[in-house]
């Protein structure tokens, strides 16, 4: 069965589809958040409908890279903050397929930041799971983008004194029309998340608190966490970006004083994808230009021919 046949098809999809015949042992600490992340995600795809192979996991560099070896999909493990323009090229080309990407707090804050900021701001119709634990775990307890000020490490041995990045105000600014954010110790909350996440037609940026009980002591379990709701004390419209802004603000703040915001921050369903768009002016054609390799008759067309057409 090919990418292709396998879109739409209508079969019964169970969650334990996405574990791998031949399991591999996770390397993940004990205690490690990371767990939720892949539990919430093979809970959520069968509630989407999506097989394994109507789906594509693109991950980076860390423990969060990991997650492709332990979910059963087509996957691709990219270099450091450099799983976005891979999924980005992949919906491209096949838009029928179900793309998710994947990284840590520094793969995607830090040395991917500007891939992160640019496809939010061009809207590709894609789901982003950032797991953020505020720290570099793979490499030994290093500081990260999301690490708090003061806080201390083999890299800041003194204390940080650079204030954190801002991931939700950072992604609404840059344009996400779907903003959440989750914890691996809520993880019927982070199923409904993630299932609202890949549904949704463009850029959806999820935000996963993942504890380092290893080398961040500091974070603890990001418990208690408040889901923002069901609870009276905030009542703001998510798809009202202002008051969507305003709600991600007194999050980050909390945070960083210990008390913990989970929810849906912001959802615009009327704004159109990029694939959308380029479609809309017919800069892509509607049949998805990666079927074009198995097809012996089609015919190729380069851009290049056009220009050259344009000037001669």
């Amino acid at each position: 069965m090919s990418t292709f046949s396998a879109i739409d098809d209508d079969s019964e999809i169970d969650q334990e589809d996405f574990t791998p015949g031949i399991e591999p042992q996770a390397t993940w600490c004990p205690g490690c958040g990371d767990f939720g992340v892949l539990k919430a995600l093979k809970q959520a795809m069968p509630e989407i409908g999506r097989s394994p192979d109507e789906t594509l996991l693109v991950t980076g560099i860390g423990c969060s890279g990991k997650l492709s070896s332990y979910f059963e999909s087509y996957g691709y493990h990219s270099i450091h903050g450099r799983s976005l323009p891979i999924a980005r090229a992949a919906k491209l080309a096949n838009p029928g397929l179900e793309v998710i990407a994947a990284g840590g707090d520094g793969d995607g804050y830090g040395i991917g930041g500007n891939h992160f900021m640019h496809t939010a701001r061009e809207n590709h119709d894609m789901t982003y799971i950032v797991f953020n634990n505020e720290i570099f775990g793979l490499t030994k307890g290093q500081t990260s983008p999301t690490s708090p000020k003061g806080h201390k490490s083999k890299t800041q041995p003194h204390g940080s004194a650079k204030d954190p990045v801002r991931p939700l105000s950072l992604s609404l600014a840059s344009g996400a029309s779907y903003v959440a954010r989750t914890a691996a110790v809520n993880p019927r909350q982070a199923k409904e998340i993630l299932v609202e996440a890949i549904e949704h037609d463009g850029f959806a940026h999820v935000d996963f608190l993942t504890q380092c009980p290893t080398w961040n002591k500091d974070a603890k379990e990001y418990v208690p966490y408040t889901d923002i709701q069901n609870d009276d004390e905030f009542d703001f419209d998510i798809t009202d970006r202002r008051e969507a802004a305003d709600m991600m603000y007194e999050a980050e703040s909390r945070l960083w004083e210990g008390e913990v915001l989970t929810g849906r921050f912001y959802h615009d369903e009327n704004r159109l994808s990029y694939g959308e768009e380029k479609r809309d002016v017919g800069e892509m054609p509607e049949e998805p230009l990666a079927e074009r390799y198995f097809d012996e008759d089609a015919e190729w067309e380069r851009t290049a021919d056009k220009l050259i057409e344009r000037h001669t």
